[in-house]
């Protein structure tokens, strides 16, 4: 069954490549509505941030009356230090104060990122219970796992650390030049000037590292994608001795990545010096400046000369009030280079979370379905009367808008195709003008090559996807009209591609049957053959399976798939490729088992390997979308035709 897939540029391991956010204001605002869902412990959490910031902010202008203190002791000669000391203690306790804040403040962020993130996982994995099979087969799995897990992770860091962080930042720049203006408006002007500058070598080499970066992401995406790629076809590399090769081709992708990865580690590692450096400089010449201010007003009288224009609301520049204004300006820039770095994580994480809220907003499944599967106990009359006690015997309840009436048809699994036409996009017909019927109890296989729709039939049956044109009818009952939960419970698939969960034997079997007891499972396993080889694992039927079964061999894991159908004894049962992992002498040996399985249920079968559908009671060959030949074995091999062609090629090739 072909399918298109929408692919996405992706690095290592389904990672993707950093790209903003097409919508960064609507995501902000869905994503908040997460965090806030607990408003009181984040009104908390914003209030300690306001009280840090601000602590450290008022915290630096007290070294004013502290330094200014200490100079008027060394004029006058006095060794009086208690003021001194009084003042260190009120600091101290001032910057205890921050420290409690910003301890408590992270100790509950903890709680509320972890909060937030439980919930945008529990809603983005609920909602994937409810898509349609259709936009899996529109998504790879390493997609949505990167979802899972890189961009949630994204989510996180942003939570926990950006939006604090820009928020802290944002108040410590605005109060810390909100304070320079008060000490010296002639000084902040000098450091606002020099922040331009500072900001314009950011861009320039922002522009080159960022450039660098993205070729760094793209290059050690390749890397490990081909490590990945030819690990996991390592047998084929060396059964075709082509090791020179693939490490001729590692090489070129490595330097490509090496260069790329020098360039950029080289501007981000120029960029802290430089502005390092800079902001040494900058603190050089305010301290030259704000001296030369202090020396020109000695002798001044307050509000004359200079002191016009460099004395703030705090009056003239003293030695105190400059000291806390260099101190100013070595935190000045730090809080502005965090929000820039914060911002990109932020718009990181907005990118991520516009991806998770895509899959959130996904159309679901819709279920228009009415009629439901219910227990029922049949009357001596033959009439059937539902009851809410498990009896083994099931009916489909139809209610009718009409009249108010309600109608019970027994499951027997009376499966019917008329005139249907299907395709997948609305461009190509997959399936055209297809009848077919199955009644209770027959076996009807399909055959054909490779895309001629044999499996799509079966996920009309089961309603993975609903037929444009014609109907299906189940019992009688067009499948449209019942509750797709009801009708995938009358059925059971048995897939080429086998699928075990983490857990013990037992569990996996009874996963067809929730409530089956340990002898049921044991019976159905029988059944299929699998209680041998289960008997002899470590523990039995208490063998704890990891890694999708990898300790199985495939042949293995498709019986305990085979065992799990069995144990589900729907009347309905569809083998896709069931046996196609299982070795001539096995499928011999489990054949009884699978008559007896398919004893009395209608069985669609898919096969590439002929021998197992002899038996069927009708086989239809498809090609093309349409049933091109159908019949018993016996009458498909008198008639020559493509079934003939395939079977005689199938003993040749045996």
């Amino acid at each position: 069954m072909a399918q298109n897939r929408t692919q996405q540029p992706k690095g290592p391991r389904g990672g993707r490549n950093f790209e903003k956010p097409k919508n960064a204001r609507k995501t902000l605002v869905r994503l908040l509505s997460y965090v806030t869902k607990r408003k009181t412990l984040l009104a908390l959490i914003v209030l300690l941030v306001v009280i840090s910031a601000l602590v450290n902010v008022y915290g630096t202008y007290l070294l004013t009356p502290i330094i200014n203190k200490i100079a008027e002791l060394l004029d006058n000669g006095s060794t009086d230090l208690a003021p001194i000391i009084r003042m260190l203690v009120g600091l101290a306790a001032i910057y205890a104060v921050g420290a409690a804040a910003q301890y408590i403040q992270a100790r509950l962020m903890v709680s509320l990122a972890q909060g937030t993130l439980h919930n945008l996982r529990h809603d983005l994995f609920e909602h994937l219970q409810t898509l349609p099979i259709g936009f899996y087969d529109a998504h790879t799995h390493g997609e949505l796992m990167s979802i899972f897990t890189n961009d949630v992770d994204t989510v996180r860091e942003a939570v926990s650390q950006g939006l604090i962080q820009i928020i802290s930042s944002s108040i410590m720049v605005v109060g810390i030049f909100l304070m320079m203006l008060y000490i010296s408006p002639a000084l902040t002007c000098l450091i606002v000037l020099m922040l331009v500058i500072m900001l314009a070598i950011i861009k320039t080499i922002g522009k080159q590292s960022a450039k660098y970066f993205r070729l760094q992401q793209a290059g050690i995406g390749a890397v490990n994608g081909y490590i990945e790629e030819l690990i996991e076809g390592l047998k084929v590399v060396k059964v075709f001795g082509r090791e020179a090769k693939a490490t001729a081709e590692f090489g070129e992708r490595n330097e490509k990545y090496r260069l790329a990865a020098t360039n950029a580690q080289t501007f981000a590692s120029v960029l802290m010096p430089i502005m390092g450096n800079l902001s040494y400089f900058n603190f050089a010449i305010t301290a030259a400046v704000g001296a030369f201010i202090i020396l020109s007003l000695k002798g001044q009288t307050p509000g004359a000369g200079l002191g016009l224009f460099t004395g703030g609301l705090a009056g003239a520049l003293t030695i105190g009030s400059l000291a806390s204004f260099l101190q100013y300006t070595r935190q000045f820039s730090n809080p502005i280079t965090q929000v820039s770095q914060q911002f990109n994580s932020l718009l990181a994480a907005l990118a991520g979370a516009e991806r998770i809220f895509a899959v959130i907003d996904a159309e679901p499944e819709t279920d228009d379905g009415y009629v439901t599967l219910v227990n029922v106990i049949e009357n001596a009359d033959g009439t059937l009367t539902e009851t809410p006690e498990r009896t083994g015997h099931w009916a489909w309840k139809h209610p009718h808008s009409a009249d108010g009436s309600v109608t019970y048809t027994s499951l027997k699994g009376d499966v019917r195709f008329h005139d249907v036409t299907f395709s997948y996009n609305g461009k190509k017909t997959v399936l055209n003008n297809i009848s077919l019927y199955a009644k209770p109890g027959q076996k009807i296989a399909f055959v054909g090559s490779t895309g001629a729709g044999k499996t799509t039939i079966t996920n009309l049956i089961n309603r993975f996807y609903d037929v444009q044109q014609g109907k299906i009818t189940y019992d009688g009952i067009n499948v449209k009209k019942i509750r797709k939960d009801d009708l995938r419970r009358s059925l059971a698939m048995v897939l080429q591609d086998t699928h075990l969960f983490t857990g013990t034997v037992e569990d996996n079997i009874r996963y067809g049957k929730l409530d089956a007891t340990h002898e049921e499972v044991v019976r159905a396993a029988k059944l299929a053959n699998a209680d041998s080889f289960i008997t002899r694992l470590p523990e039995g039927y208490n063998t704890v399976l990891t890694g999708d079964g990898g300790n199985l061999s495939q042949g293995q894991r498709q019986l305990l798939a085979i065992a799990r159908a069995a144990v589900a004894d729907p009347p309905v049962l569809i083998l896709d490729e069931a046996t196609s992992s299982i070795d001539t002498r096995t499928e011999r040996l489990i054949e009884k088992g699978m008559d007896k399985l398919m004893e009395g249920k209608t069985v669609f079968v898919i096969a590439h390997r002929l021998s197992t559908v002899r038996n069927a009671n009708a086989i239809m060959v498809l090609e093309n979308g349409e049933i091109i030949e159908k019949g018993d074995h016996d009458d498909l091999l008198a008639a020559g035709g493509k079934y003939y062609k395939l079977y005689t090629g199938q003993f040749e090739l045996s």
